[in-house]
């Protein structure tokens, strides 16, 4: 009886892991501004409507949105400047670029369908314009990827595979599966990351800003980061280091 058990729960977790990779798989395209195949389940439309269904939440995390409105404007500027100079202008978001008042948290980042936001702790520690529509255009090298909206079928996946493997495998098994995932999820992330590097670099040359400004952004997060920065291996975030190197083969690769 007891093995007739683990045979049906065999089969019903089978059944998951395959229905989880034909709803992954099929759903199947080709980004017209990078090029990249991806696998995407929700509309472009429905990534705006994320954004902004969670933008204030994520501002409120960080403080609320800075009161100088000088500095929210330049940010604006630089933003839409970014925007307006490339293939960003057209997709079909609407680019919202918010400056949060969190004086802690060194970061920038991009919700799905184009609102972006940057900390005032790192804001301040920027140098000039250019350094700023570096970080700016890599955020919209997020959105324009569609790497939020990407990152949600693969968690889907993952969850699928996981949610079967504990239904028809031993618990040993299970915590494995586990942690292949997080290593293959924080790998996928990494390369988001690197993508979004070379876009930011392009749409930077396209709007008239010098692209080397972006190694000095990288040279402030490192900084930033002190020496007990998490390992490479272990982080959604591709070391420093190895990012500059990229920045400086994309500036060759684009530049007129």
């Amino acid at each position: 009886m007891r093995r007739g058990n683990f045979k049906v729960k065999l089969i019903i977790g089978i059944g998951i892991v395959l229905f989880s990779l034909f709803k992954y798989y099929s759903n199947s395209d080709v980004n017209e501004f990078t090029g990249k195949k991806q696998h995407i389940s929700m509309t472009t439309d429905e990534e705006v409507a994320i954004g902004l269904q969670s933008a204030p939440q994520m501002a409120q995390q960080h403080g609320g949105l800075y009161p100088d409105q000088k500095y929210q404007k330049l940010v604006d500027q630089v933003g839409h400047k970014l925007v307006d100079n490339s293939v960003a202008k057209q997709t079909n978001y609407n680019y919202d670029f918010h400056l949060l008042r969190d004086p802690e948290t060194i970061n920038a980042f991009a919700l799905p369908g184009g609102q972006i936001f940057i900390t005032y702790a790192l804001f301040s520690k920027l140098e000039n314009e250019d350094q700023l529509a570096g970080v700016l255009g890599h955020e919209v090298g997020h959105v324009v990827g569609r790497h939020s909206a990407e990152r949600m079928a693969k968690q889907g996946l993952t969850q699928g595979i996981l949610s079967g493997v504990s239904v028809g495998f031993d618990p040993s098994t299970a915590q494995g599966a586990a942690a292949i995932a997080n290593v293959i999820n924080m790998s996928y992330g990494r390369d988001d990351e690197l993508e979004s590097d070379d876009l930011g670099v392009k749409f930077m040359i396209d709007a008239g800003y010098n692209p080397s400004e972006l190694i000095g952004v990288m040279e402030i997060l490192k900084a930033a980061a002190g020496p007990n920065r998490t390992p490479e291996r272990m982080s959604t975030h591709p070391d420093p280091e190895n990012r500059i190197e990229k920045i400086k083969e994309a500036i060759e690769k684009y530049k007129k």
